[in-house]
């Protein structure tokens, strides 16, 4: 199942680098990634295969969003089939 990730927060060194090895312990494949630095707020989107089943996600998804607020970042997660959903008219 793939996923849309978004993180935001203050620039600094290694947030994708963050982000890239907690993905890593859920064996999560990056497919995409793009980032940008507005003034000095980071953004990133991500695109990530996640091949486990739905209890693995959720346990993805929570351990993802708790490392974003020990590191002063917002990350959320959403599944793709729910982010299609939002921009089907």
């Amino acid at each position: 199942m793939r996923a849309v990730l978004s993180v935001v927060g203050k620039d600094r060194t290694g947030i994708l680098a963050l982000v890239s090895n907690e993905c890593l312990q859920f064996e999560a494949n990056i497919e995409d990634v793009s980032q940008t630095v507005m003034q000095d707020v980071f953004n990133m989107f991500m695109i990530v295969d996640i091949n486990k089943d739905t209890e693995e996600f959720l346990k993805f998804v929570n351990h993802i969003e708790q490392v974003g607020k020990e590191n002063n970042l917002v990350i959320h997660v959403m599944h793709e089939d729910i982010f299609n959903a939002m921009h089907t008219i």
